[in-house]
């Protein structure tokens, strides 16, 4: 695979490790492999701003 990704990075300008990270994600995106996916990542960045804001309104009440 490895090969692939180098020999197409170079055809759509960015680096081996840059598309090799986007097939990694969208490999899990598409649950062919374990971890966080896209999706679930917003949705914990957005609890997270979330739960500053309310930490933030409760240190003012």
């Amino acid at each position: 695979m490895w090969a692939a990704v180098e020999s197409i990075a170079p055809m759509i300008g960015c680096t081996p490790q840059t598309l090799h990270e986007w097939v990694k994600r969208d490999q899990v995106d598409q649950g062919e492999r374990d971890g966080v996916s896209t999706d679930e990542r917003e949705r914990l960045k957005a609890l997270e701003r979330e739960v500053k804001e309310l930490r933030r309104a409760n240190e003012i009440l």
